[in-house]
């Protein structure tokens, strides 16, 4: 469970519609490059500059952990450096997750490989990750996770597929996606909900890989699907989504939105003089220990 950073009831004023319910979270901008914490309120209460930052929590210890192009650090509230690690020369980073030992896993772009470091920032495992040589630095992987199994689900987005890897890293499933997959959420049914990037997007597939629930670019009136990053499933059953507007979309529309399984807006959230494009968030309303896997993004 987040043990600090106590947020404000109040319900959020926005001058957008459907206004039903509001999330305190933490978030990733990578067109303002930075990453912030919002309350409920519609308050910025912490921020800190990031170059494309793309993955982003609040550990139980209240610190911050983000990823940013040039690498992954940890920060506490009053933003003093706890950890870092800093990408190897022309490389980039875009994925990091915490773990239960105290340590964190994520992907490196260029060098091809998923590292998982302890706490001192000392590698202390590395799986080779094989991309098409086609595909450019940039656009080799994004969203990555380990799953409780302790498998990695892999987004190559410029491939358009996610990989399912073992813990040693033999290939266990490849899964085709109708875009440059941004985001596999692993589900506790064992579905898997993937965003498809500027595929304009979102599929749930089940565990034979069937289509179950899909989002398509025109499905919510007045908000197109632009470029579809970052998802987390709510325990209610909605999921939130970040709507990335970098694209040539900034200002015109909601950066985040929350859909019931009927595609139901029940909560946007639209602030364009503190954010350009909103990609990926971890709200802080839902209970769960972010180490061992209990919220679900």
């Amino acid at each position: 469970m987040i043990k600090i950073l106590r947020i404000s009831s109040l319900a959020l004023l926005l001058t957008v519609p459907r206004l039903q319910a509001a999330h305190a979270f933490f978030g990733c901008d990578a067109v303002a490059n930075k990453v912030a914490l919002v309350e409920t309120t519609g308050e910025v209460r912490w921020e800190y500059p990031a170059m494309h930052p793309q993955d982003c929590w609040i550990l139980p210890d209240g610190n911050f952990l983000f990823c940013y192009r040039d690498g992954a650090i940890i920060l506490n509230p009053k933003r003093e450096n706890v950890w870092e690690y800093k990408a190897a020369a022309k490389s980039e980073v875009h994925s990091c997750q915490p773990l239960p030992n105290g340590g964190v896993m994520l992907v490196e772009n260029g060098s091809s490989r998923i590292l998982e470091l302890d706490n001192a920032g000392k590698i202390i495992k590395e799986i080779k990750l094989t991309p098409a040589p086609r595909v450019s630095t940039h656009d080799q992987f994004r969203g990555a996770r380990k799953t409780k199994e302790g498998h990695y689900v892999i987004c190559f987005k410029g491939e358009h597929k996610v990989v399912e890897l073992d813990e040693k890293g033999s290939v266990l499933r490849e899964i085709p996606v109708p875009g440059d997959v941004h985001a596999a959420i692993s589900l506790p049914d064992g579905h898997l909900l993937v965003t498809c990037g500027d595929g304009h997007k979102v599929v749930e597939l089940d565990k034979e890989l069937k289509v179950v629930w899909e989002v398509n670019e025109n499905d919510i009136p007045g908000n197109p699907l632009r470029l579809m990053d970052g998802a987390q499933r709510l325990p209610n059953g909605n999921t939130l989504f970040c709507n990335y507007l970098g694209h040539g979309h900034v200002k015109q529309q909601p950066q985040v939105f929350e859909l019931t399984r009927d595609k139901k807006v029940v909560w946007e959230f639209a602030d364009h003089e503190h954010f350009s494009s909103i990609n990926k968030i971890q709200v802080l309303d839902v209970r769960g220990d972010v180490t061992k896997g209990e919220i679900l993004r």
